[in-house]
C-alpha cells in the first residue's frame, strides 16, 4: 500500500495454534495431568504467554491486576466482540468505516492487540491479559485488509478522546508526517490522553504516528533482550517490549503473533496498571514513568535501538515517580543521553542546578527546543556541538530556539536565568531535529539545476523543505552509456526520477514503494545536456530526517583537457583550492602541474577517484625541480607539506594506462601564522603567538589552534603548569585519571600548587569544559590571590552571596579582568581556548 494508505500489519505470522471453541480448548486441557498453571493467573494458556515473565507481570499482579476506572481504546481493525475471554471486558466503540454496523473484527488484528492488553485474567479459559480486568473500546479504523486512510485514524483517535478515553493504543502506521496528524496528536496531549503506539517492522525508521513527540514509540525485542532487527528504530523510540506473543484470535480462539504491533499494547496495559496505581498523575507524568521504571538495554541511558530500555511492569507499579528521572547530570561528563526529537519531563531544584543532556545528531542539521516552563521563568542554554563549537542562548516558555548541530555528538547545558532562585521548577523539553541545506540548492527549478561534472560520481542529498526537489544538469560531451541509481537511506522517502536529455522525451521511473531504490540505464547517450530531477512522492511534501544517494555512472571515452603537459615546461598551472581533472591514457603519460603560494602555508596536495585496478604515483619538486615529497597507492593519494612562498611542481604517473575514468587532482593552502592555519585576524591572535613562542601553549596536529573551542580541564591545567615552569608533582589518585592520560603529569604539578583540585567525589573530570570563573580562580591561585570581600560589586550578574566574588573583585580593581559591554561577566558561561590564552598573556610574570 502507498501514500495514504496506513500499513498496520506490525504484526508477522509465525507459528499458529488456532483453538476453535472454547469447549474444545477445555476438554483438551482438562485431560492433560501436565499443565502448568501459573502463579497469579490459572488460565491454560499462560505457560504460551513468555512475554508476561520477560516483563515481570507476575510481580506486578502482586500490586495490582485491573484497572476499570480509564478507558483504553483499541483503533485497529475492530475487536471480536464475541469473544468470550474479551467481551466482559468490552465497552461501546465505534466502526468508522461503516457507521451503520459495530466495530466487529473481519481481520483479526485488533483482537489480537485486545488480548494482549485485557484478556480476561484468572478466569480459567485462554489466556490472561496483563489488565484482568479493564475497560477496552473498539474503534474500527481500518478496513478487512489491514488498509486504512489518514482521516480515519485521526477520526479514529479524535472520537477516543472525545469519548473519555484515557489511553490509545496504535499498532499501526504509515511513513509520512501531516500537519492534520500532528494536530491530532497534539490534541490528545491537551486533553491528557496517552498514546502508545507501534515504531513498525521493516528494520527501518520509526513510523508515524509513534514518531511524534508526544506519542510512546514502543519497538520489539528478543526473547534475549536485544531489539529485534525487523523493529523499526530511530530517535523518536522510547522503549522496547516482547516481539512474539500469544493471543487471543477471532472466532474465539487464540494463536501467536509477533510484531511490535504486539509490543505496543503491552505497554499501555502497564501504563493502565501504573495510572491505576498514581490516578492523579498526568499523561506525560506516566510516559515519563515507564521510561524511568525500564531495563537499560545496550548503551547506558536512552539510544536510538532500544530507547530507555525494556517495559518492566512490576517496577512500573512498585518505583516512586521521580521529577526529574535524569538526575544526577550536573556537570558534562554526568551528562544524559536523549532524543533529538522527543519530548522529556525534568526540573530544576533550584536556581543553581545546572542540567547536562547529549545528544547525537544522525545528521548535521538544526536542533530546536522547546520548553514547557512556568510563566516568568527563562532557560540559559549552553549548546557545545560534535566539533567543539560553542553557542548560547535564552529560551522563554513556549518559543522554540536553535542551536546548529553537526553529526555526531554534542552536549547541551541548561540552566535557569534567575540564579537566585530557591524553589525547584519543573519543566517540559521537546526537541525537534531539521536536516541540513545539502550543498547543491537552491536547485528546486530546471533552469536552476546545479551543473555536475560530466563524470561517474556519488552525491548525497536532502528534502529540508517543504515540497523540496532537487535539479541537476549533467553535461554529456562525448558517447556513451549512462547509469542512474536514486537511493535513501530512510522509509520516509519513496524516492521519484525524472531524466530528459535536453529536447528530448524524458522518462519518469517510481517503480518501488516506500524507500525502495529506483534506476534507469541508457545504453546510449550522445553529447548534449542531460537534467535529472530528484523527489519525495508529492504526497509526502514535508521535510524528512533522512538522505538520498545520486549515484551516476557514465562510461565514455575521455580526453585529458590539460594536454600537452607532459613536460615539467609545459606544466599546467592551477589555481588553488580549485579541482583539476586528467587521465594516462599511454603507457609513458606524465601530467604535470604547477602551483604556487604567497605566503608560509600548510599545503595539501589531493589525487582522488583514482580507477581502482590503477596505481597512481605523485611527485613533488620546489622550484629549482628539487624532489620534496611523493607517494603512490590506488584509490587516493594526499600529499601534506609545510612550505614557504614560491612556485612548486607536481608530476602524476601511472602503473598503466586508463581512459575511462578522469582523475581527480586539487592543491589546498592554508596561510599560517606561527604555527596555526586557524588564528589570522583573531582577536586573540597575538595572545596565541607570544605564548606559543614561549612553548606555553601548542595546538593540533593538523596545524589549527581552535581558539573559539572550549577549554577544558586537562588542557586549562596543562598549559598554566607550563607557563609558570611547575616542576613538584603531588600524589594524585582520581578515579576518572589514570597514570597513563596525557596531561596526568601535568596535573598533578598543579594540585601540589594548589592551583587546582578534583570533585569531592575523588573524580577530576578532564574532559569537563571550564568556566570563566573557574579560569579566574585558576589564574588567582596560580598568583596567590585570594580575593577581597569589600567594595562594589564589579558585574552586574554577580552579587556578594556569589562563591568568587572576591576573587571577581579583586583582580578587576587590579586591572586583570574586564566583563563585557553590558556590564556582566557571565561567569558560568564556558571558557575558549582563546579566553584562556589570552588571560595567560595578560597574567604571566
Amino acid at each position: 500500500m502507498r501514500y495514504n494508505k496506513i500499513i498496520h500489519h506490525f504484526v508477522r505470522y509465525g507459528v499458529v495454534l488456532i483453538i476453535v471453541f472454547m469447549v474444545l480448548t477445555e476438554s483438551i486441557y482438562a485431560k492433560s495431568p501436565n499443565v502448568y498453571v501459573a502463579a497469579a493467573a490459572d488460565d491454560p494458556f499462560v505457560p504460551k504467554q513468555t512475554y508476561l515473565d520477560q516483563i515481570h507481570v507476575n510481580e506486578a499482579w502482586e500490586v495490582a491486576t485491573a484497572n476499570t476506572n480509564i478507558t483504553i481504546a483499541i483503533v485497529d481493525t475492530g475487536v471480536d466482540l464475541n469473544h468470550p475471554d474479551l467481551k466482559p471486558n468490552l465497552v461501546s466503540g465505534v466502526n468508522l468505516i461503516n457507521p451503520n454496523r459495530p466495530p466487529q473484527d473481519d481481520n483479526g488484528h485488533g483482537t489480537n492487540v485486545a488480548g494482549v492488553v485485557a484478556a480476561v485474567g484468572n478466569n480459567d479459559r485462554g489466556v490472561s491479559g496483563i489488565l484482568w480486568k479493564a475497560q477496552i473500546m473498539p474503534i474500527k479504523a481500518l478496513e478487512a485488509d489491514g488498509s486504512g486512510g489518514e482521516a480515519k485514524l485521526g477520526e479514529g483517535i479524535r472520537y477516543a478522546v472525545d469519548h473519555g478515553a484515557k489511553i490509545v493504543v496504535l499498532s499501526l502506521g504509515l511513513n509520512k508526517y501531516s500537519n492534520y496528524m500532528n494536530d491530532v496528536v497534539q490534541y490528545a496531549e491537551e486533553q491528557d490522553v496517552l498514546l502508545v503506539a507501534a515504531t513498525g517492522n521493516e528494520g527501518n525508521r520509526v513510523k508515524y504516528p509513534a514518531a511524534y513527540p508526544t506519542v510512546l514509540a514502543v519497538g520489539g525485542m528478543t526473547t534475549g533482550n536485544t531489539a529485534d532487527s525487523r523493529s523499526n528504530t530511530g530517535p523518536e523510540i522510547d522503549l522496547v517490549a516482547p516481539w512474539d506473543v500469544f493471543t487471543t484470535a477471532r472466532g474465539g480462539s487464540y494463536e501467536y503473533k509477533d510484531g511490535t504491533s504486539m509490543a505496543a499494547p503491552q505497554v499501555a496495559a502497564v501504563a493502565a496498571l501504573a495510572w491505576g496505581r498514581n490516578p492523579g498523575m498526568k499523561a506525560y507524568q506516566i510516559r515519563q514513568l515507564l521510561r524511568q521504571t525500564a531495563d537499560d538495554l545496550e548503551e547506558t541511558g536512552w539510544d536510538s535501538s532500544t530507547g530507555y530500555g525494556m517495559l518492566r511492569a512490576d517496577r512500573a507499579l512498585k518505583e516512586m515517580p521521580l521529577a526529574d528521572m535524569y538526575e544526577p547530570n550536573n556537570r558534562k561528563d554526568q551528562a544524559k543521553s536523549i532524543s533529538v526529537s522527543k519530548m522529556i519531563a525534568a526540573s530544576f531544584t533550584n536556581g543553581s542546578d545546572q542540567d547536562w543532556y547529549y545528544l547525537d545528531a544522525p545528521y548535521n542539521g538544526k536542533l530546536n527546543l522547546t520548553f514547557d516552563i512556568p510563566d516568568g521563568q527563562q532557560v540559559a542554554v549552553q549548546h557545545t556541538d560534535a566539533n567543539g563549537s560553542f553557542s548560547s542562548v535564552t529560551a522563554k516558555p513556549g518559543q522554540p530556539v536553535s542551536v546548529q548541530v553537526s553529526k555526531g555528538r554534542s552536549y547541551v547545558q541548561l540552566q535557569l536565568v534567575n540564579r537566585n532562585l530557591k524553589q525547584e521548577v519543573l519543566y517540559k523539553l521537546t526537541t525537534a531535529f531539521e536536516i541540513y541545506r545539502d550543498q547543491f540548492e537552491d536547485n528546486d527549478r530546471q533552469y536552476s539545476a546545479s551543473v555536475l561534472p560530466p563524470r561517474s560520481q556519488t552525491i548525497k542529498g536532502t528534502f529540508h523543505q517543504i515540497s523540496d526537489q532537487d535539479w541537476f544538469e549533467l553535461p554529456i560531451e562525448q558517447s556513451g552509456t549512462l547509469s542512474i541509481r536514486l537511493s535513501t537511506d530512510t522509509a520516509r522517502i519513496d524516492p521519484v526520477l525524472f531524466v530528459q536529455k535536453q529536447g528530448e522525451k524524458s522518462y519518469t521511473v517510481d517503480d518501488g514503494e516506500d524507500g525502495v531504490t529506483e534506476s534507469l540505464l541508457l545504453p546510449e547517450v550522445f553529447p548534449g545536456s542531460y537534467y535529472i530531477r530528484v523527489s519525495n512522492v508529492k504526497e509526502y511534501l514535508f521535510p524528512v530526517m533522512g538522505e538520498y544517494t545520486l549515484t551516476i555512472d557514465y562510461d565514455a571515452k575521455q580526453i585529458d583537457p590539460n594536454e600537452p603537459n607532459n613536460r615539467s615546461y609545459q606544466a599546467t598551472t592551477v589555481s588553488l583550492e580549485t579541482s583539476y581533472y586528467g587521465l594516462i591514457d599511454k603507457p609513458d603519460d606524465l601530467d604535470w602541474f604547477q602551483f604556487r603560494v604567497q605566503e608560509d602555508s600548510l599545503v595539501q596536495i589531493n589525487l582522488t577517484d583514482i580507477p581502482s585496478d590503477i596505481v597512481m604515483y605523485m611527485y613533488l619538486y620546489d622550484g629549482s625541480m628539487r624532489p620534496m615529497a611523493n607517494t603512490d597507492g590506488s584509490n587516493a593519494l594526499q600529499l601534506q607539506q609545510r612550505l614557504p612562498a614560491g612556485t612548486y611542481y607536481v608530476k602524476v604517473s601511472a602503473n598503466e594506462a586508463f581512459d575511462r575514468n578522469l582523475y581527480q587532482f586539487k592543491v589546498n593552502a592554508k596561510t599560517l601564522v606561527g604555527n596555526f592555519t586557524d588564528i589570522r585576524g583573531h582577536w586573540a591572535q597575538d595572545s596565541i603567538l607570544e605564548m606559543s613562542r614561549n612553548q606555553a601553549i601548542d595546538g593540533y596536529a593538523d596545524y589549527t589552534f581552535r581558539p573559539n573551542q572550549t577549554i577544558t580541564r586537562a588542557e586549562a591545567t596543562t598549559i598554566l603548569s607550563r607557563a609558570f615552569n611547575l616542576s613538584k608533582q603531588k600524589t594524585i589518585a582520581y578515579t576518572d585519571l589514570s597514570p597513563s592520560h596525557w596531561a596526568f603529569v601535568h596535573i598533578a604539578r598543579a594540585a601540589q600548587s594548589a592551583i587546582i583540585d578534583g570533585y569531592p567525589d575523588r573524580s577530576f573530570a578532564p574532559d569537563q569544559p571550564v568556566s570563566r570563573m573557574e579560569m579566574v580562580s585558576m589564574f588567582a591561585r596560580s598568583l596567590n590571590k585570594t580575593g577581597k570581600q569589600r567594595g562594589d560589586v564589579p558585574f552586574t550578574d554577580v552579587d556578594n552571596d556569589y562563591w568568587g566574588v572576591g576573587i571577581l573583585k579583586q583582580l578587576k580593581a587590579e586591572g586583570w579582568i574586564g566583563g563585557y559591554a553590558d556590564g556582566s561577566f557571565r561567569p558560568d558561561q564556558q571558557a575558549s581556548r582563546a579566553e584562556f590564552v589570552t588571560m595567560l598573556a595578560k597574567m604571566k610574570p
